[in-house]
C-alpha cells in the first residue's frame, strides 16, 4: 500500500474551521477559558463577566484593589492569555 497525498487530521480540521468562519470564535472561547488557568482561583473569585469584542477583552472585576493591580499588568496578561489560547486573539484588556 502506497501513501498518497495524505494530510494530518489537525491541519484538515483547522482548514475546515477557517473556511467555515469558526476559527476566531473557537480561539476566543479558548482565551476566555484560559482566564481562570492563567490568573488562578483567587482572581477568578472576583471576576464577574468576561467577553471579547473587536480583539479587546472586557473583564468586570468586583474588587477595586485587584482591578488596579491587574491594570498595571495588562501587557503581560495579554501576552500570557494569547499564548495559552495558542493564537493572537486579543490586543488589549479593559478592566471595569
Amino acid at each position: 500500500m502506497r501513501k498518497t497525498d495524505s494530510e494530518k487530521v489537525g491541519g484538515v480540521i483547522m482548514q475546515y474551521l477557517r473556511e467555515m468562519g469558526l476559527e476566531t470564535p473557537l480561539n476566543e472561547h479558548r482565551l476566555i477559558q484560559a482566564w481562570d488557568k492563567v490568573l488562578g482561583p483567587a482572581v477568578s473569585r472576583y471576576t464577574k463577566e468576561i467577553r471579547i469584542y473587536n480583539q479587546v477583552l472586557f473583564v468586570t472585576i468586583t474588587s477595586a484593589a485587584l482591578r488596579n493591580e491587574l491594570m498595571m499588568r495588562r501587557t503581560e496578561l495579554v501576552a500570557r492569555l494569547n499564548a495559552e489560547a495558542g493564537a493572537q486573539v486579543i490586543t488589549q484588556i479593559v478592566l471595569k
